[in-house]
């Protein structure tokens, strides 16, 4: 086995906090990114910044100080042949851009395991699961057919559960960390594949930070699971937060939204987990209301996705669309699901023919 792997991040943003942790553990990362994010990673490397138990103050975390190496690239300049994993850190409308389709072209041809964290579970993804019918939720992408070429068994899923942000005042190489959960992915159809997260891992435990004369253990680990449903408990937390901050006319915060009214949060939480349980889950790859209830409470601002809908995005990650479909499937139905449905949808609409005037 490799004593370092050497790691794509497609997505410099969300990706870099990843791509710390990766870098702590003595690996080396490229991070896939715009011309100008590059130019600024590669001169003055990447910030990220998380609370930690113990510290009064934010933690900052500066890339060129670590073990391992990183660097940044445009997807034109980028040869899949050159690592050993890749991480797909981007929200899912982003990889329709040509040039990154044609990098995801490649990756499929070299055959690279792949580790998504987009909310969105690709479909070679969702094919894995067992009796699930992909085909029948296609619709829910911005663009399905961009995963066509990917073998199911190489793509497994990396629940973004950590949450963090860019601070508008900061460049944007500084990324600050809101909610220093784990990040929770499924093993891999081979033993080969799933033996490097494994060591991915490994490595992230045994990370020490070392500040002044302090050393003390970071939050945000990697947990590789042998159920491919863990990473799904994520559906719960978005259809009771993330999406219920879009409203009809404002956006509010996922606190908000989850503790405006506790017990109907709390059932259409339950809801999702029920379905995830219809697919094939167990209560122990899912989280309880409560805790996730708890974590809610630091969660100020409104979601990515209610932030993007109300700055005039045409094109979301829809999970809230994937999970209402799959529900379909088995025969379930939730009334506050198909409203948050279409709210989004009526949001989308108006910010699609408001960018044809």
């Amino acid at each position: 086995m490799a004593s370092s792997y050497k790691i794509l991040i497609m997505g410099a943003s969300y990706g870099s906090l990843l791509a710390t942790k990766l870098l702590l553990g003595g690996h080396t990362v490229k991070l896939m990114c715009m011309p100008a994010e590059a130019e600024l990673i590669n001169k003055k490397g990447t910030r990220v910044r998380m609370p930690v138990k113990g510290q009064d103050k934010l933690v900052e975390i500066d890339s060129r100080e670590l073990k391992g190496n990183l660097s940044a690239d445009i997807p034109q300049a980028i040869n899949p042949a050159d690592f050993d994993l890749v991480a797909l850190a981007m929200q899912e409308p982003q990889y329709r851009a040509p040039e990154i389709q044609t990098l995801l072209k490649a990756i499929s041809q070299a055959k690279l395991p792949c580790m998504s964290i987009m909310n969105m579970p690709p479909p070679p993804y969702l094919s894995r699961l067992p009796g699930f019918d992909a085909e029948a939720v296609k619709h829910c992408y911005t663009d399905s057919t961009i995963w066509d070429s990917f073998e199911p068994g190489l793509m497994t899923l990396c629940s973004p559960d950590p949450q963090a942000f860019r601070p508008p005042e900061e460049e944007i190489n500084v990324l600050q960390v809101s909610l220093p959960t784990n990040f929770k992915v499924g093993r891999f159809d081979s033993d080969e594949h799933t033996a490097m997260l494994r060591q991915l891992q490994t490595d992230i435990e045994a990370i020490r930070f070392k500040k002044e004369d302090d050393s003390f253990e970071l939050p945000v680990k990697l947990k590789v699971h042998e159920s491919l449903f863990v990473p799904l408990a994520k559906w719960s937390m978005l259809m009771t937060g993330n999406y219920r901050c879009v409203q009809k006319d404002e956006m509010r915060s996922i606190k908000d939204a989850v503790h405006g009214d506790l017990q109907l949060s709390k059932s259409v939480y339950n809801w999702v987990n029920k379905l995830c349980r219809e697919l094939g889950a167990s209560e122990e790859d899912q989280v309880p209301f409560e805790k996730y209830a708890k974590a809610a409470l630091g969660l100020v601002k409104p979601s990515s996705a209610a932030r993007a809908l109300f700055n005039g995005a045409v094109n979301i990650e829809r999970t809230d669309c994937l999970v209402k479909n799959i529900a379909a499937q088995k025969g379930m139905q939730s009334d506050i699901v198909d409203e948050t449905v279409a709210l989004v949808d009526a949001r989308l609409i108006a910010n699609r023919q408001a960018s044809q005037r």
